[in-house]
């Protein structure tokens, strides 16, 4: 028995492609003979397909005054939407081109946390382009790597997830290792912060579990001091202030223009102690020895080249044993 599939009524209510194209051409333009030569077709083409469309939705796209064009209110709308589409099409074709084209450069993409990116990727990735001129990057930062746009499959991930989806197989980095961090001026000028009760009712910038759902754990002041037998609601009722916020890009920046104490995560913000723009003001700390970073790279490119050394570069800046 022959099935049919039914009429997808939403294609078949697009308006011609072409014609859209040529419309986008125009509105970015604003001439209908620029349109013409950036397409390489005739400016009579550009005109009936721009006609065309105008038929479709029952509106003028442009205000025509002599050989002059302006979009109208109905155009400015629909070449906002049609320009995005056109954009992402050319950016899936671009992805998908590098991944499977011959092109001079390898390209890998990598996805990891905007703190990641910023505090450990930023300042090491020139040793990386120094030694692999051939390999280009393209870096993704999210806090929510379960969900990613469609289209996207990075080869690489940073994350602390161990299983972070099918298809990719993850090795393990570095545990976390979280202390108090401030500026030796801040230090000086608020000695009290040298003990865990002066901590506790100092000015505390607090990175926030808000949008970080998929960390199986979460250290905030609370969870720290708490380790050290110290109950934060303790805080004394002239306390100064406890800020909240789930950017730590935000508060990393805070602690170095003096506006507090944060906690610091070792392996973003330990070159920035061992420079001496940070400092601990007291020696405690809180490692978690039952859980890791992982970086998780695609299993179909395991024997890619580029991506071989990547990992390796990676693993040794890392300080981590590349598996043999």
């Amino acid at each position: 028995m022959t099935t049919h599939t039914d009429p997808d009524q939403r294609l078949l209510k697009m308006p011609s492609l072409r014609a859209v194209r040529s419309f986008v051409a125009a509105a970015k333009y604003q001439n209908f003979t620029r349109a013409a030569e950036a397409l390489c077709v005739t400016q009579a083409a550009i005109s009936r397909q721009i006609r065309e469309l105008e038929s479709y939705l029952g509106t003028e796209l442009f205000k025509r005054t002599g050989r002059s064009i302006e979009l109208t209110k109905a155009g400015s709308i629909f070449f906002d939407a049609a320009q995005l589409s056109f954009i992402n099409i050319a950016q899936a074709a671009e992805r998908i081109r590098q991944d499977h084209g011959n092109t001079s450069k390898r390209v890998l993409t990598l996805c990891c946390s905007p703190a990641f990116s910023a505090l450990w990727m930023s300042r090491r990735l020139p040793s990386f382009f120094s030694a692999n001129p051939d390999i280009d990057l393209n870096l993704i930062t999210t806090q929510n790597f379960l969900s990613m746009e469609p289209g996207v499959l990075p080869d690489i991930f940073i994350t602390k997830m161990a299983k972070v989806r099918e298809g990719y197989h993850s090795h393990p980095l570095f545990h976390d290792v979280i202390y108090p961090i401030c500026t030796p001026r801040y230090l000086e000028q608020h000695p009290e912060i040298r003990s865990l009760e002066g901590l506790r009712d100092g000015v505390l910038l607090n990175l926030s579990p808000y949008g970080r759902s998929q960390v199986a754990e979460h250290v905030d002041w609370g969870v720290w001091l708490a380790i050290h037998d110290i109950d934060i609601e303790s805080r004394s009722r002239d306390s100064l202030h406890f800020f909240n916020a789930n950017d730590y890009n935000m508060l990393v920046q805070m602690v170095l223009n003096d506006q507090g104490v944060a906690l610091g995560w070792d392996h973003l913000i330990g070159p920035l102690v061992d420079q001496g723009q940070l400092v601990r003001p007291v020696e405690q700390k809180v490692v978690l020895e039952d859980t890791h970073h992982y970086m998780a790279y695609r299993e179909d490119k395991e024997d890619d080249e580029a991506l071989g050394r990547f990992r390796d570069w990676f693993m040794d800046q890392s300080g981590v044993p590349t598996a043999t």
